[in-house]
């Protein structure tokens, strides 16, 4: 047994850090229980096919924001904007749906 690795091979001389993303407060209050609710029912009826419930998804990250359980970040950062938007000259490019929108 290592006398600098400890039992496991871990360094124990070391803090762990966590990650950046994924580490927020529990909802202990249920306070975005609805949201969850329908987000877990639409993947249920969808065969979890995530894609089809993203508006869910979309409006259970905004209540986790509104309430401080999670950090407010933009949502094209994470992953919701429209895709294959054509603009008035005939291209087709993104457009990215911000919370107002």
């Amino acid at each position: 047994m290592s006398a600098a690795g400890g039992a496991f091979g871990g360094n124990r001389g070391l803090r762990p850090v966590p990650p950046e993303k994924g580490i927020f407060p529990l909802d202990h209050l249920h306070l975005c229980d609805l949201e969850k609710v329908e987000y877990l029912n639409c993947l249920k009826t969808a065969g979890h096919q995530s894609k089809k419930c993203r508006q869910f998804s979309k409006k259970y990250l905004q209540c986790r924001m509104e309430r401080n359980l999670m950090a407010k970040q933009d949502l094209a950062e994470l992953g919701f904007k429209e895709s294959n938007v054509e603009t008035l000259g005939g291209k087709v490019t993104d457009r990215v749906v911000t919370q107002d929108q």
